[in-house]
């Protein structure tokens, strides 16, 4: 066998190796991708099993956690519940369900709360007193991860 043709045949196996590593590079990609696009969707927010309304808008739930509409379309009092700011799922809900970074969310309740025209939404420590708060208050909202949900709320669908 000549030199240029063990050349030839030694490219065509690398170039064969280097198909095979793409094509895993890009099956991987895809997957942390979907893996993503999941990510999104382990939470949901939640109200009091007697809030009538079953699905938000965007503007609405941003609204709501903004301290700016202060009751349901019933007239009852809207109670709302956060976690720490620091907090994983308090941050996932601001940044992906409400589309405000935590910082901004906390801006807006520290103007209401200094200026005297409004008040800051109510700082539970866990997911289980988020839970036991929202099941027992009137007019409650919050949000939970998707494994603490239980039949004592109800999950709203945002639109």
């Amino acid at each position: 066998m000549s030199q240029p043709q063990s050349l030839i045949q030694f490219s065509r196996c690398c170039l064969l190796k280097h198909k095979v590593c793409f094509f895993y590079a890009l099956l991987i990609c895809l997957w942390c991708v979907n893996a993503e696009v999941w990510a999104d969707n382990h939470y949901e927010i939640v109200t009091y099993p007697g809030v009538s309304e079953k699905v938000l808008s965007v503007n609405s739930l941003r609204s709501i956690f903004s301290m700016h509409l202060k009751t349901w379309p019933d007239g009852t009092k809207i109670r709302v519940f956060v976690l720490p700011d620091d907090d994983p799922l308090h941050q996932s809900v601001s940044k992906e369900k409400i589309n405000v970074f935590p910082y901004q969310l906390r801006a807006i309740w520290d103007r209401l709360v200094f200026s005297g025209t409004g008040q800051a939404p109510i700082k539970v420590n866990s997911s289980e007193e988020m839970l036991a708060k929202v099941a027992s208050t009137p007019g409650a909202i919050g949000y939970l991860w998707r494994a603490d949900i239980n039949e004592n709320v109800n999950v709203l669908e945002i639109k």
